[in-house]
């Protein structure tokens, strides 16, 4: 479907007749009493006044009608001007006037403007009005739905309906007109010119994403027509023809070379890699050598040009200046090539017929080859450095997101029940909720207004409301990456269906996350830890307060460029008018920030960011570290070669190295080299029995794997030792006994024993805060989904 303007109906709408042609005092008076009975006589007086000077104006210019008076007077151009352009310099009162006068003449279908003639004039209430003159039933059902919408808050319904009054008076139609086509087309001209609601110079926006969500909801739109208008601003995939011509190939056999190359290689490989095979083989490779020789007739290549394009390979332009910047990796374009030559070569065997005229000498080297493995290893080396510069970084952050979650969650909670303009107090500062004409509305209006207050020693005005979800979801967003080692595209496609639990033989039942396929096609299975199983119950908690569902949406995988089907994403929130997944930019974006924070109180995070996938090598490292084998690591993290779990946790060499060649020593008599197989029954026996060992009377010991106690089982002084909450009665038992202990010290003069005694009271009490902070969170039921033979049958 393309964006494309409603045709012009037969008859176009007019509620009082044609008028385009009416006598200025004809449409003054309609004008004055259209609203009888909905405004108030001051207003009345003000469209009169403001209908004079307008169309007196407009009676001026050349043309037969006022919509061409209109267009000559300029206030329908590209950059058109505001009507208060014809106030009278001393007068207060013109300009109000004459934007109440023009909002009259586009309810009144005198004037069709086009959009950026429509959004030079700022209306305080615009589709309320429009709706009264109308009287039009299609018009009075979308209001009454948007109205009685579930999960739209005001300000969204009040965009909803201005954008669909918008789109009906420039083009000139009824609701009944409204075609998918048109809204689209008024969606991406206010896209164009800037002027949805929320857009920035920084960032345009989409407009008609709740008006197009509603009428999709009505049945408006043809069946097939997709539920959001999101997926038709965002480009599908491309074909390979249009992968190819999009470097402008002058060779026409070359050109189809490719085509049928990257065809053959299409059904064995993902769209992200055809994708990126196009870019390196037609703008990398051909596209460069047809413009250092033009007009060059195949893939036969002499030294000096193959010399001359490696040479120009080196480097790479960006910006409009065409600023010369060293490329990281040409190594990989080298290789896509070799490989095209390579892949001919053996084709030609199968079909001569098809293949065998473009058999060339590969024009790549032996020594072009060489010291791929030694830049392997270079790169290796800088991720590890960067995963060893962050890991002590690492709590750092997280105990600044999580305060911050904190700090806004507790303000939100105390704000919101204050009254407008009352002042209160949070954590020692002064707050006030704010008490302006708006949030009276607000309040008024919506069940559960933003909260928006004021900071009494800075003046800094917050909107706590918007400021806890963004710091809700950070947190939720790093919690889960670094606890599971997802890859952000997984954590984007989460849902609620990918909650799973498993009971043990014991009776034991343990929470599972399902990952769904991503980079290497296979679903596995994480088991949840306690850190991990705690966040994910957040996220469901938050979606489903009050009683509510996860809401079903569809999800856009910016990688392969295509739609989902509407599921319980868990990474979802509101995005404007509509409900979106949140992406993997948002999530990079957000640490982005977070690091800026934290640079102003500490130097290591100057200039340094965190990305997505530095918690998933962290996690790797952490795991691989603590003992568990390698290829149970490489099974958590969805790897199929160890090769690139070892790359991964190549942190600390002479912890790593030594652990994974003792693994392989190991399994060498047990299993050829290379094998990669999957885990025994035996071994995940083994696995499971050292967390029952794990278990002691306060709690649970999170040592590393396969390893016996190193802290001679004083488990109070042991870091490893993860306090259960039940436990803290207990916990109060030990620390009565370890002050008579000390009083009984105090009194033989046992200052050793007082000093041990102390030390142990410092780890207790730790423990019991940390134990206590637990107990604060509530239980969340997770909703976990059961199979159909186990629901309940409903009798008939």
């Amino acid at each position: 479907m393309k964006a494309a303007p409603a045709p012009r109906p037969a008859i176009p709408p007019a509620p009082f007749g044609d008028l385009s042609r009416a006598p200025l005092e004809e449409i003054r008076d309609i004008a004055t009493g259209a609203l009888k009975g909905h405004s108030t006589r001051s207003n009345a007086d003000k469209r009169r006044r403001g209908m004079t000077m307008l169309l007196s104006h407009l009676e001026k210019l050349p043309g037969e009608t006022w919509q061409e008076r209109w267009e000559a007077g300029g206030f329908d151009a590209e950059n058109a001007p505001s009507v208060t352009i014809l106030a009278r310099e001393a007068s207060r009162s013109d300009g109000a006037d004459l934007v109440a006068a023009v909002k009259m003449t586009f309810c009144l279908r005198v004037l069709r403007p086009s959009v950026s003639g429509f959004r030079a004039n700022k209306f305080i209430r615009y589709s309320e009005p429009f709706r009264d003159i109308q009287n039009d039933p299609h018009l009075d059902d979308f209001f009454e739905v948007v109205d009685g919408h579930p999960t739209m808050g005001h300000i969204h319904k009040s965009r909803a309906k201005f954008d669909l009054t918008c789109a009906l008076t420039t083009q000139g139609i009824a609701l009944q007109d409204l075609t998918p086509s048109a809204l689209l087309h008024y969606s991406l001209e206010s896209k164009r010119l800037g002027v949805t609601h929320g857009a920035n110079k920084n960032t345009n926006r989409f407009a008609a994403l709740g008006a197009w969500q509603v009428l999709h909801r009505m049945g408006h739109f043809p069946p097939e027509t997709p539920p959001t208008l999101r997926t038709f601003v965002y480009s599908g995939q491309r074909t390979i023809e249009e992968m190819v011509d999009r470097y402008a190939i002058q060779n026409r056999g070359v050109r189809q070379l490719l085509i049928d190359y990257l065809t053959r290689r299409r059904a064995e490989t993902d769209y992200v890699t055809v994708e990126g095979l196009a870019r390196n083989l037609a703008k990398h490779f051909w596209a460069k050598i047809e413009e250092l020789s033009p007009g060059h007739p195949d893939l036969s290549l002499g030294h000096d040009l193959y010399d001359q394009w490696r040479a120009e390979l080196q480097t790479y332009g960006t910006g409009s200046g065409q600023e010369q910047r060293k490329r990281m990796d040409p190594e990989s374009i080298v290789l896509a090539v070799r490989g095209l030559y390579v892949d001919l070569h053996s084709w030609a065997v199968e079909e001569p017929e098809r293949w065998a005229q473009w058999v060339v000498p590969c024009p790549i080297r032996p020594q072009d080859l060489k010291g791929f493995g030694k830049r392997r290893r270079e790169i290796n080396r800088r991720m590890a450095d960067r995963v060893r510069t962050r890991q002590p970084l690492l709590p750092a952050l997280v105990a600044h997101l999580e305060a911050r979650h904190e700090f806004h969650a507790g303000l939100l909670s105390v704000a919101r029940p204050t009254e407008l303009g009352e002042e209160f107090t949070h954590e020692k500062r002064r707050y006030r909720r704010r008490d302006s004409i708006h949030d009276r509305r607000m309040v008024s209006l919506e069940k559960d207004p933003s909260v928006r207050i004021t900071d009494e020693e800075t003046g800094e005005k917050i909107n706590v409301t918007v400021a806890e979800d963004s710091a809700f979801w950070e947190w939720a967003a790093v919690e889960l990456l670094r606890h599971s080692g997802i890859r952000v595209e997984e954590l984007c496609e989460l849902t609620h269906l990918s909650i799973r639990q498993y009971q043990r033989p014991n009776g034991e039942v343990i929470a599972l996350l399902v990952v769904a396929p991503s980079k290497s096609e296979r679903e596995r299975v994480i088991p949840m830890s306690a850190e991990l199983f705690h966040v994910v119950a957040q996220i469901v908690r938050r979606h489903t307060c009050d009683g509510r569902k996860i809401p079903l949406v569809t999800r856009y995988d910016p990688h392969e460029r295509t739609w989902s089907e509407p599921m319980p994403f868990l990474m979802q929130r509101y995005l404007g008018t509509a409900r979106g997944v949140m992406s993997g930019a948002t999530v990079l974006n957000m640490l982005g920030r977070s690091c800026k924070e934290l640079a102003l109180s500490n130097p290591a995070f100057e200039g340094l960011k965190f990305t997505p996938h530095d918690f998933r090598r962290l996690f790797a490292t952490e795991v691989v570290n603590g003992g568990l084998p390698i290829h149970i690591g490489a099974a958590l993290l969805g790897h199929l070669n160890l090769q690139t779990t070892q790359g991964y946790v190549a942190v600390f060499a002479e912890d790593v190295v030594g652990h994974y060649q003792a693994f392989l020593n190991h399994r060498r008599s047990l299993r050829p080299d290379g094998e990669y197989g999957e885990v025994t029954p035996q071994e995940w026996d083994e696995f499971e029995e050292h967390f029952d060992k794990r278990k002691v009377e306060l709690g649970n010991c999170a040592r590393p794997y396969g390893t016996p106690c190193q802290h001679e089982h004083a488990c109070i002084r042991c870091p490893m030792l993860q306090i259960n909450p039940k436990m803290l009665p207990r916990l109060a038992e030990l620390e009565k006994d370890l002050l008579r202990r000390r009083k009984k010290a105090e009194e033989e003069q046992w200052l050793g024993e007082i000093d041990g005694i102390d030390l142990t009271l410092t780890f207790l009490r730790t423990k019991q805060a940390e134990a206590a902070r637990l107990t604060h969170r509530p239980v969340v039921e997770l909703g976990l989904p059961r199979p159909r033979r186990e629901r309940p049958e409903v009798e008939a």
